[in-house]
């Protein structure tokens, strides 16, 4: 992976967090899920993204 594409790929990734978020925040305004649960759900997209972005920058040629 060069590194041009490591920023593609982060990117697309903090767009897809993005959305992901836009998107449980209009799940919890409008009741389908509550507090905790957009918590939850909140922090393991975060883990998820750390544990992408650490193998992608081990996988960055020099």
């Amino acid at each position: 992976m060069t590194q041009s594409q490591r920023l593609k790929y982060s990117i697309l990734i903090s767009l897809v967090v993005l959305a992901i978020m836009f998107g449980l925040s209009y799940l919890q305004n409008t009741g389908v899920i509550g507090e905790k649960t957009f918590q939850y759900i909140a922090i393991g997209v975060a883990v998820l993204v750390v544990v992408i972005n650490g193998v992608m920058r081990r996988k960055v040629k020099p």
